[in-house]
């Protein structure tokens, strides 16, 4: 702070001091002049007391410093007023300037200390401030001659030189752990999000092989019985539907199965080569049982080999399948083939059903496409178009059971007696809502060349379709007839195959031999003459073919088809 004041400050004006005597150097002194009324400055009051208070002194009689006019107005540093010793002289109230003693001597070079009186006088005295120094020191600036003190000032501490360093180590350090920090939150994140995926991926595989079948334990033979528990109880509806083609001859098989349980729909092809047990213990095939046993045979014959509980036959004649397509309206269908047009009266006209993707079907189309089959092509091929013909069917049915029974109702059927109008109606609108859905998928019954079922069969489709379980018919009830095409024509294998098998026999391949002109039937056990003249009479062989001889393999029968075959329709 500034204890030192400006005389000609305002307030202070020339004409409020008086001249008092001289200081050490000559200069005058001056106090000032008291007045009644008193402006009270606290500032002045405290600088009063912080270098020229005495402690003796009596209130009300201290004097205010005295200024320099000299310096140029600054006031002068107050260094007389305070005598720690005692030494100042007082006469007549007013202090004369006398040199300085710190050994307590008078101006008079007298020694002792003074009375006590003397500086009682001393605090009635006015206090007459120090003057300015020489007049080399009046010369200079008047900031120059300022005195500061520290509590003047608020110190800032400084930064050193390695502050700045310091402060980019500590941003580097934290940036450093922060970035340690978001590297281990991602890492975290990526770890959690592989976990997750693995799940998902563990649980759709898992997913996919307990539908397939192929968990272990559920893909064999021996499976805990819990799992085939599980896979036994769940609700499944099923019916069979046996395609006639009134023009062309044979039939075609489809079971339709209703999983209530998984909501889910099937259509199983079973190929006419399927080995059933007859109404009399004989083997038969599925396409002679159709024909011979009718509905209720072939469907107790189909429970047995199958382990199924069917609930109806639908009997679907041709012309029946071709009114159901105009019922419904057309269908979309993917066909793999071309096929011409039956009432085509010249070669190279154009097909009656065109082959690519999304191809529109009507009742007409729909039947030629069902039940053609291009020359050398197995059953199969013709049975699979047959199930792409119902899947069509089912799409475009109504879901509403009135309105699909409303439909069968119009087709003036005569079903069989388990399965009416209303049953038959119901049951398609379940499914058809299903198809709707994408939820019906199309299966095909693998069937070995023997006709029986294999395990592979009897675990994907019989068990987790059907929920049931296989049980062919012994291989030994059947005579098997092994085969080998010398005529010299591909397709006359699988004619002759499918003619024996829906005989009754089980067929074997015997491959392709060299071209002979004429067929022989050869058997080796004396008990097998019979069988060697049944299978020459079904292939349309004449009884003279017939040979005792040595058979290949396994087989009761050996046939050499030679060019004198002349294969049925099958």
């Amino acid at each position: 702070m500034n204890d030192r004041y400006d005389a000609g400050a305002a307030g202070y004006g020339a004409d409020q001091y008086e001249l008092v005597g001289y200081d050490e150097y000559g200069q005058p002194v001056y106090r000032q002049v008291q007045t009644q009324q008193q402006t009270y400055d606290p500032y002045t009051q405290q600088h009063q007391q912080g270098y020229g208070y005495d402690p003796y002194a009596q209130q009300g009689q201290q004097s205010p410093p005295a200024y320099d006019y000299g310096t140029g107005g600054q006031p002068a540093p107050d260094y007389g007023s305070y005598d720690p010793y005692g030494t100042a002289t007082h006469q007549g109230g007013a202090a004369q300037g006398a040199p300085h003693d710190p050994y307590g001597h008078t101006a008079a070079g007298t020694t002792g200390r003074q009375p006590r009186v003397a500086e009682q006088t001393a605090q009635q005295t006015a206090h007459i401030p120090q003057q300015a120094g020489p007049d080399h020191d009046r010369e200079a600036p008047a900031e120059s001659q300022r005195e500061y003190h520290t509590e003047q000032f608020a110190f800032v501490e400084e930064p050193d030189a390695n502050s700045e360093d310091v402060i980019d180590w500590l941003k580097f350090t934290e940036n450093r752990t922060e970035r340690r920090e978001e590297a281990r939150r991602r890492a975290r994140g990526r770890i959690v999000a592989l976990v997750v995926v693995l799940a998902l991926v563990a649980a759709g595989g898992v997913g996919y092989l307990w539908y397939a079948g192929k968990l272990p334990g559920l893909s064999s033979e021996d499976s805990k019985a819990g799992t085939a528990t599980a896979a036994g109880a769940q609700k499944r509806d099923v019916i069979v539907v046996h395609l006639h083609d009134t023009k062309g001859g044979g039939t075609s098989t489809a079971l339709l199965v209703d999983n209530t349980t998984t909501e889910r729909g099937t259509t199983v092809l079973v190929p006419n080569s399927l080995a059933l047990t007859s109404d009399d213990g004989t083997t038969t095939t599925l396409a002679k049982s159709v024909e011979d046993d009718g509905s209720d045979g072939t469907r107790d014959a189909l429970d047995t080999v199958l382990g199924t509980d069917i609930e109806g036959t639908w009997r679907l004649d041709t012309p029946y399948l071709q009114n159901l397509v105009d019922l419904v309206g057309d269908i979309d269908v993917d066909t793999d083939a071309e096929v011409p047009d039956p009432a085509a009266k010249k070669k190279g006209e154009a097909p009656l059903v065109n082959k690519g993707r999304d191809q529109t079907l009507s009742g007409k189309m729909a039947v030629a496409y069902a039940t053609y089959r291009a020359p050398g092509e197995a059953q199969n091929a013709q049975l699979e178009r047959f199930g792409q013909v119902m899947q069509g069917i089912l799409r475009k049915m109504s879901s509403d059971p009135r309105a699909a029974t409303t439909t069968i109702q119009t087709l003036a059927q005569i079903l069989d007696p388990s399965l009416t109008d209303k049953d038959l109606g119901t049951f398609l609108a379940g499914l058809s809502d299903l198809a709707k859905g994408g939820d019906v998928t199309t299966d095909l019954l693998p069937v070995q060349n023997d006709g029986t079922l294999s395990a592979q069969a009897s675990a994907r489709v019989v068990k987790n379709v059907l929920g049931g379980t296989a049980k062919s018919p012994d291989k030994d009830a059947a005579v098997s007839v092994s085969v080998q095409n010398a005529t010299g024509v591909k397709d006359n294998t699988e004619k002759a195959r499918v003619v024996l098998l829906n005989g009754g026999f089980t067929f074997l391949e015997g491959g392709t031999g060299t071209a002979r002109t004429t067929s022989q039937v050869v058997y080796t056990d004396a008990a097998d003459k019979a069988n060697a003249a049944e299978v020459a009479k079904t292939l349309g062989l004449s009884a003279g073919s017939v040979t005792k001889g040595k058979t290949s393999g396994s087989a009761d029968v050996s046939v050499v088809l030679g060019q004198d075959y002349r294969p049925s329709s099958g």
